[in-house]
């Protein structure tokens, strides 16, 4: 008996050199566990990890954020789209980040995102994504606060010290770092990749900054 393989198209935008990587994944390509889908430019990758729990682990890059996002999708998500896409976006702002469903489905997906991209870089003023990215105003950020560096750097060790920031390292405890950028501050763990970005611009935002007790990163 012939068994048809379950596959789908996969595509998410490279924040390197902004091109669009697509594949086609089947089920029997995730039997060794993980899969990894890199950009021709080699800057970039997103990796599919099968779970014991038959579950499909995605960690995909973000054109807007310095980190890739983390998710997790059920077979049925990932394999069983006829004729729609299913999004990923980033759950900072919103911009997709990963088209999965047939492959025409997905290149029309990604035309009409990219229309909505090209259309809020504009919006905004901005040449490129270097500015949403961060990539650019660190340094201006910090020169209009200079003590900004100290607060995050304080706030960081007291959580740290009272075991208050929380990522997915289950075992062993994180690797936390910061980076100030765009008006905001983004904390993440080096070692599971689980991220947060907190506004930064102002005295109420660094006052609130201040009463953290406790900081979820994901």
């Amino acid at each position: 008996m012939l068994v048809q393989q379950k596959e789908t198209t996969l595509a998410y935008r490279c924040p390197a050199c902004g091109a669009t990587v697509f594949s086609l994944v089947g089920i029997f390509a995730l039997s060794g566990d993980m899969l990894k889908l890199r950009c021709s430019c080699g800057e970039s990758e997103t990796v599919i990890t099968y779970t014991r729990e038959k579950k499909i682990r995605l960690t995909v890059p973000c054109i807007t954020c310095p980190k890739p996002h983390h998710f997790t999708l059920g077979q049925t998500n990932f394999f069983a789209r006829e004729k729609d896409v299913f999004r990923l976006p980033c759950p900072y702002t919103g911009i997709d980040a990963c088209f999965i469903g047939p492959r025409e489905a997905v290149l029309e997906a990604i035309d009409r995102s990219n229309e909505e991209l090209v259309r809020l870089i504009e919006e905004a003023g901005m040449k490129d994504l270097s500015l949403i990215r961060g990539e650019k105003d660190e340094d201006a950020l910090k020169s209009e606060n200079p003590l900004l560096e100290d607060v995050v750097c304080y706030m960081l060790k007291e959580l740290e010290e009272e075991e208050a920031i929380h990522c997915r390292c289950e075992k062993a405890k994180g690797d936390y770092v910061y980076r100030l950028h765009h008006g905001k501050v983004t904390i993440s763990c080096q070692k599971c990749g689980a991220m947060a970005t907190l506004p930064m611009y102002g005295v109420t935002a660094a006052d609130r900054f201040l009463e953290l007790t406790s900081l979820e990163l994901d």
